[in-house]
This record gives structure tokens, sequence and C-alpha cells, in this order.
């Protein structure tokens, strides 16, 4: 009988007839085994997750103004969040808190295992922002828990405990900034106030050396030269005023006893001696004060010379006109001829050397002045490569002070901004929501699986009886089996009562067969809409 199998062809027809046929070894494999599917679902403890969306929000204040003292990449700061929350003391607090999972089968607490299997219920996903490839601009927290509550609440005190540790990390992490420029600012300042005391004793230290004292130095030099070149042309008149002094002849007339001593003077050498004298008080006032001795002796002599002038016109208008051919005009006067012989002449010569004196102590003073203004102008070239060394270090020091001053009073302004919670911030857009189904296990999912399982095990076991069956429903079949050939088909015959039981029992298969099938479609629907 096996032998005629694959060897003839089946139509629609016929594969519709042993549908018919076999119905029921379709329909009850079917129905059983997407209902043990769906019965054995609904004995697996269902499981509720909680979802909330956190934003990542930008600081409230354009970088234009401040920029962040902490600069990080969110997607690797949320890691290390996530790293901190999911740690095993924050999550044994919070099954502690909530009395999750519960004991063992041993009635003891396994706190690792427990840790554990929370992680597995987390679930954190990163959203990236639209149009920005690699660019996270939120994140999803969700917790898997027996309970929609306990879902609910399990996923607020996660959303929770990761908002307010962005917002102490960045807090800290501002706070460790500023403490750091702080110090090195402290640093900073302490080397600037070093470098400005050593610029300051460089320059009390070499003072008239300096590179910005050149100019004036050179100008001073040049004055000092000026001054010498005028000393010294002083100086050799005063030495040829002394050689001319020296060699001018000195005539004494001598009259009377041994101890009386005269000397003739005429009022014509009176006045010469006057006019020399003033020439000479001129010449010293130009050069020394009312105080001078020089000037002060002169004037002397000219006091005395006018009154012996007075002296000599009271004696003429005396005598009247009594003159002699020698001595015409002569007067008799010791004491005051004296002076007009001997006096004038010897103070010339005595301010004659303090001038040269005087003018050779200048010479030396000027020369000692020009030698230390030339020492100074060829001390400026090394004095000015060592002034740009400190220099150079001053500035350096000074930019740095000012860098660090400036980012420290940027870092503030940012930690206030932290303070404020105005600065880089998780905002929740989505609270945690109450979940109305569960998630786990899928029911609509396990009912398709059973509706695909119950198909395959219909169809098996379908194929399985039609090919087991002995009997023969064509008549190719018989062709095949017997070379004779078919003469006449008898069809059943049946009487009333037997079609009546007949179509009676067609009528509750159909009933039970349409019922079984209309189960499985509104049972599929139901746990898609109510899970």
């Amino acid at each position: 009988m096996n032998s005629y199998e694959g060897k003839t062809s089946r139509t629609l027809e016929e594969y519709w007839a042993i549908a018919w046929r076999r119905r029921w070894w379709l329909i009850l494999p079917l129905f059983l085994s997407w209902a043990f599917v769906v019965l054995a679902g609904r004995f697996i403890p269902p499981k509720y997750r909680s979802e909330t969306v956190i934003i990542v929000e930008r600081q409230g204040v354009s970088e234009h103004f401040l920029l962040q003292n902490v600069a990080v990449d969110v997607q690797e700061w949320l890691q290390s969040m996530t790293q901190q929350i999911l740690s095993r003391t924050r999550l044994q607090g919070i099954i502690s808190r909530f009395h999750l999972y519960g004991l063992d089968n041993k009635g003891v607490v396994d706190s690792e295992a427990l840790v554990e299997r929370m992680r597995q219920d987390i679930k954190i996903d990163l959203v990236q922002a639209p149009g920005r490839p690699g660019e996270l601009s939120a994140f999803k927290i969700s917790y898997a828990a027996p309970s929609p509550m306990l879902a609910q609440q399990v996923t607020n005190e996660l959303t929770s405990l990761f908002i307010d540790e962005n917002l102490h990390n960045q807090q800290r992490l501002s706070e460790n900034t500023t403490e750091f420029l702080e110090n090195q600012l402290d640093q900073a300042r302490g080397n600037l106030a070093q470098q400005e005391e050593r610029l300051r004793d460089f320059k009390a230290r070499y003072l008239g050396e300096l590179p910005e004292q050149w100019q004036s130095n050179a100008q001073i030099l040049s004055g000092l030269e000026t001054r010498l070149q005028a000393a010294e042309e002083s100086l050799d008149e005063a030495n040829q005023q002394e050689l001319y002094l020296e060699s001018l002849p000195q005539s004494q007339s001598w009259r009377g006893s041994s101890e009386t001593q005269e000397s003739i003077a005429t009022p014509a050498s009176v006045n010469e001696q006057l006019e020399r004298l003033n020439a000479q008080l001129a010449d010293l006032n130009t050069r020394y004060t009312s105080t001078h001795p020089d000037v002060r002796h002169v004037q002397e002599k000219i006091a005395a010379a006018e009154k012996l002038k007075q002296q000599l016109e009271a004696q003429t208008h005396a005598h009247g006109t009594e003159k002699s051919t020698e001595g015409a005009g002569a007067i008799n006067h010791p004491v005051e001829v004296g002076l007009l012989t001997h006096t004038p002449m010897e103070g010339q010569i005595r301010a004659n050397k303090l001038k040269i004196t005087h003018r050779e102590q200048e010479v030396r003073r000027l020369e000692k002045q020009i030698e230390q203004y030339q020492g100074h102008l060829n001390l400026t070239p090394l004095r000015e490569q060592e002034l740009a060394s400190i220099t150079r270090d001053y500035n350096e020091s000074r930019t740095n002070y000012e860098s660090l001053l400036s980012k420290k009073t940027q870092s503030e302004m940012a930690a206030n901004l932290q303070k404020r919670q105005q600065g880089e911030l998780f905002s929740i857009i989505d609270p945690p929501n109450l979940p109305l189904k569960p998630y786990w296990p899928n029911r609509f999912k396990l009912s398709l699986l059973g509706l695909v399982l119950g198909v395959l095990l219909a169809l098996g076991s379908t194929a399985l009886m039609e090919t087991l069956d002995p009997r023969i429903y064509r008549a190719e079949d018989l062709r095949d089996l017997v070379a004779a050939p078919v003469l006449a088909g008898i069809p059943v015959l049946q009487t009333a009562s037997e079609q009546q039981t007949q179509h009676r029992h067609r009528r509750l298969e159909a009933i039970a067969g349409a019922t079984l099938i209309a189960v499985i479609p509104l049972m599929t629907l139901f746990t898609y809409f109510r899970g």
C-alpha cells in the first residue's frame, strides 16, 4: 500500500477532503497546544517595568558670558554615575528600603545575589540627539518588579539618585577645580612677589646703569664734558694771569727817616686803582656770591681806596694851589700809601691763586663724574641683558598670575551657577509611569507561539494519521493496487434515523470546532490589549 505513495499527485479538492476527514486531528492539537502555552504563561510570575526619561540640559547661562569649569563627556559622565549608583552599597539600601526579592530557600539573605538580580532588572538606555549622531541628549531609566506600584517607586528612587548624584558631583568637581585654582593662584602670587622684589632690588642696586637711563646719562655726560672744557679753559686763564701778575714790576718810594716811611699817591693813581678793583669785583660777582671771601676782600679794597680818594680830595682843597715841580699834587699819607702800593697787587695774586685752586678742584670733580657716567654707559649693555632676563621671568609670572586669576574667577562663577542649579543638569521630562500590563511574560507573543506550535502539531498529526490509515478513499489509489478496472461505485446507504443522527453530530462538531477556533483569536486579542 505504501508503494503508491508519491506516485499520484493530489488536487486541492483532495487536500480539502483530507482536511475534512481529519478535521479533529487538525482542531484538537492546534487548540490543545495553544491552550497549553497560554496557560503555562499564566503561571509564570509577571514583571512590570516602569520607565522614565531624563533629558540632559545645558547650563542656563550662555557660554559666551560664562564657561564651565568642568568639561566632561556626557556619555562618560553618565557611565561613571551609573557605576556609582549601581554600586553594592546603594543597591542594598534600595533593596532594604523597599523589601525587594525577599529571602532564598534557606532563609538566608544572599546580598550579592540580590544586588546582581537588581542590576539585571535595571535598564539604562541612551538617547541620541536628532540629527546629531554621537551626541547624547537624554537617557531612559527603567526597573522591572513583580507589581506596577513597586516598579514605579523603585524607578522614582533611581531617578532621584541620578539627579542628586549628578548635581552633587558637578558641585564637588566645580569646588575642587576652584580650590585647585586657588592653590595655584597662591603659588603664582608668591612667585610674582619674588619676581617683583628681584626686579626692584636690581633697579635699586644698579641705579644709573639701567637701559632706560642711558639717554639721560649720555646727556649728563655731554654736559659734564662741556663744563670740564669750560673749567679747563678758566684754569688756563688763571694760570696765565698768575704768570702775568708775577712778572709785573713793583715800584716803591721811601721818604723820611728810618721810623717813618711814606709813599707818594696821586688822585690819578687812586682812580686807576678803583677802576681795576671794580673790574675785578665785577668778574668775581659773575662766579661767586656776595659772601665769598674773595668778593669781600675786593670790596674792602674798594672801600679803602674810596676813603683814600676822599682824603686826597680834602687835602688838595686845604693846601690850595701850592704845588712843587717834582711833587705836584703829591700828599704825604703814610698809611694809605702802603695800601695802594702793596695791598692791591698782593690781593690780586692771592685771589688768582684761590681761583686756580678752585678750578683745579672743579676739574678733578668733573673728571671724576665723567669717569663715573662713562662707567654707567659702558655697563648699560650688560645690565640690559640681566634686566631682560629678570623682566622675562617677571612677565611670565605676571601672565601666569593673571591667567590663573581669570580662571579662578570663572570657576567661582561656574561653582555659584552649579549651586543655583543653572549648570548642566538632568531634568525629568517623563516621570516614572505606572505600568498597566507586565512586560514579562509577553502573553501575546506566547499566544502566537502556541498558535504556531499548534499548527505544526496539527499538520504533523494529520499527515501521520493519513499515512497510517489503511483505507482507500480514491479510485486512483485502487487502480494502483489492482489491475482490473473499477466498474462502479457503491455509495453509503443510510436510513432516515442514521441520517438524522449524522446530521446532528455534524452540527455539534461544527459548533464545537467553531467555538474552539474562535477562542484562539479572541484570547490572542485579549492578551494583546490587556496583557
